[in-house]
Parts: C-alpha cells; structure tokens; sequence
C-alpha cells in the first residue's frame, strides 16, 4: 500500500502550509530522508523529507498552492506497486492567492528551518529563480540568519543547488561538531545583550487589552491558537522572557530578577487595566506582577503555573534546556503533553534549529539553574496568591508529567479552577478550543 505524504505541522499555531519548491518530480526514485519539497508558513520555512523508500506519485498540491495541516500532498510507492488512480484525498489544496515571483527576504525575527539529515544528490528540476547562486528558499533563510555567504558554499541538490543540509554543514566547519555529552557541561552564561523585552502586540477593539507570558522555553508564538481570535475584539500584548524568541539574553541570578525584567516591560506598556494570562513559568510571573500591580488586573488566569510548590520534572527542565539536536529534544517535547503523538517530528526539528544558537542555549541553561536549583522550584508564590483580590482563574491538565496538577488545590476557595482530563502541560495547544471562551468572556 502506498505511504502518504502530508503537510507536517511545524509550530503550535500552523493551520496549512505552502509549497515554496519540489525538489523531486513525478515517478522519481526516492530513499527515506531525501528533501521531497520546502514548505513555507508565516513563520517558517522547512525541508520535508521522505519517510519511507520508492517512487514518488500523484503530486496532489503545485507550487505556491497551500494544504492544511496533515492534508496529502503526494504518495510514495514502494518497489513492485504499481501506480492506478490517486488514493482518495482527505484534504484539498488551496491555490495561492496572489503567488509573489521569487521568495521574500526574512527578517532578523523570523523563525528558522529544521535542521535536516544530510541527504545524498539527487536527481530531479532545478525550480529555483536564476539567481547569483541556486539555493533554497529554506536554506536562503538560515544563511541570512547566520551572516554565511552563500556564493562560498558548495551546492549538492540538483542542478549543484545549495539545500539545507549544505549549509548546515558549513556552518559547522569552524567549530567542532556538537557531541551529544556536551549537555554534561552547560556552558558559561555569555554576556547580557543591551534592549528591552520583545513585545508582539496585536489586534484592536474597544474590550480590555490582555497581556500574555509564555512558558520556559517557549515563545510568543505559542499563543496564537488563543490570540489571533482574541485580537479581534481586543489588544494582545505577548510579551517574550530573556534569551526566548526575539528578546535579548539578560543576566539571571534568581526568580526577583526575573520579575523586575518582566515589570519593566509590564510597566511600558502604559495599560490602566488589562487581563493577564500567564503559562507554567509565565503563570509565576503574572502571579507576581498582579500581586505588585493590582490596580491595572482585572483579572488573572494562570496556566498549569510554577510557583505553588516545590515539585517539578527537573530531568525534563534540564533536558530541554541543553538540547541543541532534533534527537536530543524530541523525547523531552514529547512529555509536555498527554499524547506524544501530538508533538510531530516536523514540530520538534522546528524547535530544535530556533535552538541552534548556542549563546541563547547558554542563557537559557543559566536560567534553569537559577529558578530551578537541584531540581525543584526556588520560588514559592502561594502568599501572593492569597493576597490578590482580583477575578483569578487556574486551568491544569491532569496528566501534567512537568509541574503536578495536584499544586492548584492550595489556592485560596475564592480562585476558580479548571481541570482538564487527557490534558498535559500545554491546555492552551492541547485543548485552545477549550481554554479559548474561558479567555473570551473576559470583559
């Protein structure tokens, strides 16, 4: 039976993807890990590859059409099968709206492709615009982002293109590979970069704005699934901690620090009132900001939240912490949530080259040891959560393997609570069609 090839998804917000470029055609030979095509979202773009060995058929989606998430785009037949009529389709390919020439520049904030195995030559169409040097759309992105030259690389992609797998390579050239003990020993937190927190602020309207603070290890874009709707009636501010997404590394000694950095940013916003949202460590933050700024919360919502108690998975803290490889990160992913299979291989080799900057690693390290000492929370919040008088709301999964659910149940009898079965640390990836009118009926 043939092996199905769909639209991976490649961050938490992701609902289709576009076909930038395929790199191989109609009735081509193909091995498992051979680039198949480059897909691009608005935020991401990201060399698929083949999962299984045999001829490529029935190429469902064009270039520059869009499929969503999981929709088929091709099929893969295995050595003796024969090609008949495509299998039935699930999903159909939407054709671009306006196609645009040739590939827009990336910005600096951007996030970056996957880090893809090395795949050998193979043969097919160059579809790349002439230009000064053949190279993917993908790989154009991340050599931007890395300041490489690209007329000094050696392309090995048809027609002597350069993919990612080549500039990957390069990029390594001057330091030695990456070895998968370096995690024994974290390197030396660098130092602190000047600039303020990056604030993605969004949407419009006439009810109260929402300011929103991920997680450890995450970054604004995980909360689009809940702000892109929310911004339609209001204005979002997500705010990013240091060294995450597009805000600059800081020094971190302790949880205050922390706080201080967060407030600032809080502070220049200039909001008389708001609603906060706050995600696992994100929650610790917006509990301590509304507990020193309680005029301007309306209300307060807390995420499966740090800061109620001293448990917490430190291995997996630690481990995604020091991750610099798809294989490395993925089975750390995996336990954020309740079903492994809802973090895929595309979304884990995302995250893993947003994470190749080892300066940004280090930072990140630095901060896990900080706030996590030995494994356990250094911060304890529940007086603060005693003390806030404003509308509070806790939302937990009870099969969260990194902070215990069971922490809520020392919140004062006046703080709602919301517990989700079949639900991991992530409520507001796994279950947003759940968390989403919990937020929206929010003044």
């Amino acid at each position: 039976m043939p092996s199905k090839i769909t639209m991976p998804r490649l961050d938490q917000s992701m609902e289709e993807g576009r076909i930038a470029t395929w790199t191989r055609s109609e009735g081509d030979a193909v091995k498992m890990g051979d680039v198949l095509f480059e897909v691009e979202t608005d935020k991401v773009a990201v060399e698929v590859e083949a999962e299984a060995d045999g001829y490529l058929h029935h190429i469902l989606v064009a270039e520059g059409d869009t499929a969503p998430v999981d929709g088929i785009v091709a099929w893969i037949y295995a050595e003796g099968e024969t090609p008949g009529e495509p299998p039935a389709q699930t999903a159909a390919p939407k054709a671009a709206a306006a196609p645009e020439p040739t590939a827009p520049e990336p910005s600096a904030s951007q996030a970056t492709a996957p880090t893809p195995v090395p795949a050998p030559a193979t043969a097919g169409h160059d579809h790349t615009a002439p230009s000064r040097r053949a190279i993917t759309p993908a790989a154009r992105q991340k050599a931007a982002a890395l300041g490489l030259d690209v007329s000094r690389l050696t392309g090995r992609g048809p027609g002597g293109r350069i993919q990612m797998s080549d500039l990957l390579q390069a990029a390594a050239q001057p330091a030695a590979p990456m070895p998968l003990a370096e995690s024994a020993t974290p390197p030396v937190l660098p130092d602190a970069e000047p600039g303020d927190l990056f604030v993605q602020s969004t949407g419009a309207g006439d009810r109260l704005p929402m300011v929103m603070i991920h997680g450890f290890l995450a970054d604004a874009t995980g909360w689009e699934a809940l702000a892109a709707p929310l911004a339609k009636t209001r204005r979002i501010h997500r705010i990013e901690l240091p060294a995450h997404g597009r805000s600059p590394r800081k020094s971190i000694s302790n949880f205050a620090d922390l706080v201080s950095l967060l407030r600032r940013s809080f502070d220049d916003l200039g909001l008389e009132r708001c609603h906060l949202v706050g995600h696992s460590l994100g929650g610790a933050l917006a509990l301590a900001l509304a507990d020193t700024r309680p005029r301007q919360v309306a209300s307060l919502t807390l995420i499966s939240p740090a800061g109620l108690g001293p448990e917490i998975n430190g291995d997996a803290i630690t481990g995604l912490a020091r991750a610099s490889r798809s294989e490395s990160l993925g089975p750390w992913m995996k336990q954020l949530t309740a079903d492994p299979d809802a973090i895929s291989w595309s979304f884990v080799q995302a995250a893993a080259m947003a994470r190749r900057d080892e300066r940004k690693r280090a930072a990140q390290q630095a901060m896990a040891r900080a706030l996590f000492p030995d494994g356990v929370q250094g911060f304890d919040l529940n007086a603060a959560l005693g003390r806030l008088d404003m509308e509070t709301r806790i939302i937990w999964g009870r099969e969260d393997q990194i902070i215990p659910w069971k922490h809520a149940l020392r919140a004062p009898g006046t703080i709602s609570l919301n517990l989700f079965e079949r639900i991991g640390h992530m409520p507001h990836f796994e279950a947003s069609d759940k968390i989403l009118p919990l937020l929206d009926r929010l003044s």
